[in-house]
This record gives structure tokens, sequence and C-alpha cells, in this order.
């Protein structure tokens, strides 16, 4: 069974920076792919950012590209989301999600899909100052 830990959440000014970690337990992360999501008061979940199971392909979220990169350190098993920039409208929940490997002999790319994902966090608060 797969736990997603986040931290690093909390309170932010606009076009300062945060660092979001995602720890997880279970002993495939490093074939897995990682993904962030969020969703803000009133409004659906939506992708923010998500990367392969090696780190070398990633996608964003139109809104965050070139703001919030995805880096992920397999030795430690931990996804990071960096927010670099931030601005009033990232405000929201920030969830980890890991898309597993396990009972497979694959490597899994990044997905943009919410269903593509097998476990998720229990969610962490942004909540960026204007």
């Amino acid at each position: 069974q797969v736990q997603l830990v986040e931290s690093g959440g909390g309170l932010v000014q606009a076009g300062g920076s945060l660092r979001l970690s995602c720890a997880a337990s279970g002993r495939t992360f490093s074939s897995a792919a990682m993904g962030w999501f969020r969703q803000a008061p009133g409004k659906k979940r939506e992708f923010v950012a998500t990367i392969n199971w090696s780190g070398g392909r990633t996608y964003y979220a139109d809104s965050v590209h070139g703001r919030f990169p995805i880096p992920r350190d397999n030795a430690i098993d931990t996804v990071y989301q960096q927010m670099n920039s931030p601005k009033h409208e990232d405000t929201a929940v920030y969830y980890c999600a890991e898309r597993d490997s396990s009972g497979t002999d694959y490597y899994m790319e990044a997905s943009t899909e919410e269903y593509r994902y097998d476990y998720w966090g229990q969610g962490t608060q942004v909540t960026v100052s204007s």
C-alpha cells in the first residue's frame, strides 16, 4: 500500500516562493509517475504538473508553466512542487498523486489525467497573499 504525505504548504506572498514536498512510502516509487493537482474553493480539482518515472519528462498546466517546476528525488522517494512567483489565483489545496507501477513490468509515464492516478495525498493548503 502506498501512502503519500504532503508538506510545505502555508501562506506565501505573491511573487515569493514556496516548495511543497510529497513523501511516498512503498517500494515502487522509482518506477511510478507523479503528479500535482489543486482545488480552489468552489472549483473542480485541476491538473498542475506531472513527471515521469525517471524525471526525464514533465508536463505543466498553461497557468503554471515556467513558474512551477516538479523535480523528484528517487533516492528518497520524494517529489516536489516548487512554486516560484505565485499569484493570488494559485491559492488552493494542493494534492500529490502517484501513478503506481505495481503489478506491471512498466515504468510509468507522466499523465495530466486524474483517473490515471492510483494514490492521493491528503492535500496541503497554499494561500497566496496579494
